[in-house]
């Protein structure tokens, strides 16, 4: 008797650990999404001027290797930008459905026409505005900033 409830009970663990095991997302799209994280979320400021695109463009490597021309810093926490992949799929720029769209407040960096590596200048622009991202997995995760 003992030995078949302790049968079951791994039994149930197994399962439960099987189950947990696939909502987890992907190898792949675990590397995206911290890759988006890196590249787009910044929560705790309101960005908005030259000095912060200089910092954040470095701080997050975007000035490795070249200056990225272009990049978005979404100020909104991680859950409220991870409820919009429960928004409607739109298409996104490559072609594929897995795009969706919202509104969040944004600090938009480009590079000015000065700037040369591995001097990066950037251009602050703050505004609040639609935005879409590209989400995938089981959880749906946020892993491309298409527009």
């Amino acid at each position: 008797m003992a030995l078949q409830r302790i049968r079951s009970l791994l039994l149930l663990l197994l399962l439960t650990l099987l189950g947990l095991g696939l909502v987890q997302p992907s190898y792949g799209q675990d590397r995206m999404y911290h890759r988006f994280l890196r590249q787009h979320v910044d929560p705790e400021e309101t960005g908005g001027n030259d000095t912060y695109c200089n910092l954040m463009m470095q701080r997050r490597k975007m000035t490795a290797r070249q200056c990225k021309r272009f990049n978005t810093f979404v100020h909104e926490d991680i859950w409220n930008i991870r409820s919009i992949c429960s928004t409607t799929n739109i298409q996104c720029k490559n072609g594929k459905m897995n795009c969706h769209e919202g509104v969040v407040r944004v600090t938009d960096c480009r590079e000015t026409g000065s700037s040369r590596f591995p001097n990066c200048r950037y251009r602050a622009s703050a505004s609040t505005r639609h935005v879409v991202i590209a989400c995938e997995g089981d959880p749906q995760l946020p892993v491309h900033f298409d527009r």
